[in-house]
């Protein structure tokens, strides 16, 4: 019998370290399908952390249990921001406690201009970096500030999501698959852009399928397999272990 390998051996700190967002025991399910099974890990202050993992791991799904969308549901556990407790809250209460999601399909609104969408995001406290805060951080958006949001191309859209996100006052930013479909050259712009924010005190967990970009930027990474975690520490050990790398990310 083939026993795969444990990387996961003194490594998760959710249990030790300090953290600002802290995953206790979660458990998260489609209708009866069980999904994130008994995860536990930290994400520091200030760090950024990739979520990585085959297709299928659970990676998305964890993103969504934080976010406390309620697809997947989770049913037992605890999510911890900040000393807030987010798994009594609904989405809204998550979002207005510093929670920011952008998810992988963008949500930008028809109809909206850039502005427009920026502007509803900021409807109501807490708000988060103001307009020409932003147009600095993304130039392009501020030359397609009267564009319809949905007719920008897909770096672009990518970079109004994450500006309609910072245009809440958020603690955590959560991405998931930021780079997919992107051209290498709009990934670096966007990679440059994460690491501005991250040099501002942002704290951010990225999910990404480009796993080697994605830790790369990362400080640290865990690793999920069939929704469980099998390794957690620092992106620079994942990058020089070919063993792991190709056990779990197949890179």
């Amino acid at each position: 019998m083939n026993v795969k390998p444990d990387f996961s051996k003194n490594a998760n700190q959710a249990t030790t370290a300090p953290a600002f967002l802290s995953v206790w025991d979660m458990h998260s399910y489609y209708g009866e399908s069980y999904i994130v099974q008994g995860i536990s890990f930290n994400v520091h202050e200030g760090e950024i952390l990739a979520l990585l993992g085959r297709n299928g791991a659970g990676k998305t799904s964890t993103l969504r249990s934080i976010a406390r969308l309620g697809d997947p549901e989770v049913r037992q556990g605890e999510i911890w921001l900040d000393h807030q407790p987010l798994h009594n809250m609904a989405s809204y209460e998550a979002a207005s406690v510093g929670l920011g999601l952008v998810p992988e399909d963008r949500r930008i609104i028809p109809g909206l201009t850039v502005e427009e969408n920026l502007q509803l995001a900021q409807i109501a406290p807490p708000i988060g970096w103001s307009l020409d805060r932003l147009y600095d951080l993304f130039p392009r958006l501020g030359e397609r500030r009267k564009q319809e949001g949905v007719t920008l191309s897909g770096g672009e859209q990518q970079m109004l999501a994450i500006a309609r996100a910072l245009a809440r006052d958020i603690k955590v930013l959560l991405l998931d698959e930021p780079y997919e479909g992107l051209a290498p050259v709009i990934v670096d712009e966007i990679e440059k852009t994460l690491i501005h924010i991250k040099e501002q005190g942002m704290t951010t967990i990225i999910v990404e399928q480009n796993a080697v970009r994605a830790l790369e930027l990362a400080d640290r990474a865990v690793i999920l397999d069939t929704g469980g975690i099998v390794f957690d520490g620092l992106a620079s050990e994942v990058l020089e272990n070919e063993e792991l790398r190709a056990e779990y990310l197949a890179i």
